[in-house]
């Protein structure tokens, strides 16, 4: 469904990987490189759990190395939260970027790609966004800025593909797009964290039955 970050550290930890590379692309790779280790470890260990050495040790990058990229652990923290949400954002688009295609029907996909990623990986992590809105979302403001830009880039392309779903006749009308939009992220989020916590998908499921399936269908 989504990067698979765990493939991605694997092909840039491999030694040939920047070899072709002019310095410009390298910079950039050497950039990835830090994100992806950032969001695998963040979602694995938490904000205020990960060092910083710890990364850059995973990422074979000298700390002053890092400057280069990333004024302070915040603003890392800020571009590992907009790293992660952008493969979900690429998804989803690709799910919704055919015209004429039943719009409710492949936001329902969608949603059913991220409970089978969750059953595969045996409910470990969960959302790395619902995650640090727990752990730090009201310290740094920061990381909290980034926060809401990620969910609401995520929220208004839901909020698009509701809006064409109520243009087809398979969702309501009387609930506008975006009201509907931040009751399935808001709901989701609640959902993933008690899926984690009850190592099961019911609540996922749950989620996305009552809402797609019932409360928001015309």
């Amino acid at each position: 469904m989504c990067v698979d970050f765990q493939s991605l550290l694997t092909k840039q930890d491999n030694r040939s990987y920047y070899v072709d590379m002019l310095p410009s692309q390298k910079k950039e790779a050497k950039k990835d490189t830090l994100l992806n280790h950032g969001v695998k470890i963040l979602i694995q260990q938490g904000y205020h759990g990960t060092g910083l050495q710890e990364i850059l040790d995973a990422a074979s990058i000298p700390k002053g190395s890092f400057y280069n990229y990333f004024a302070s652990k915040e603003d890392f923290g800020a571009a590992v939260i907009q790293h992660y949400i952008d493969p979900y954002i690429r998804q989803l688009s690709a799910c919704l970027q055919q015209p004429e295609a039943d719009a409710l029907a492949a936001i329902v996909d969608y949603f059913d790609q991220l409970v089978s990623e969750l059953e595969q990986n045996d409910y470990q992590g969960g959302c790395l966004l619902g995650n640090l809105m727990g752990e730090i979302g009201d310290t740094s403001e920061i990381c909290q800025r980034s926060l809401q830009t990620a969910v609401e880039r995520y929220r208004d392309l839901l909020q698009t593909g509701l809006a064409r779903a109520q243009q087809q006749g398979t969702i309501r009308q009387d609930k506008s797009a975006k009201a509907m939009a931040d009751l399935l992220v808001n709901t989701w989020q609640g959902a993933m964290l008690r899926s984690k916590i009850d190592k099961s998908s019911a609540p996922a499921k749950q989620c996305c039955q009552d809402l797609l399936g019932d409360y928001f269908r015309a």
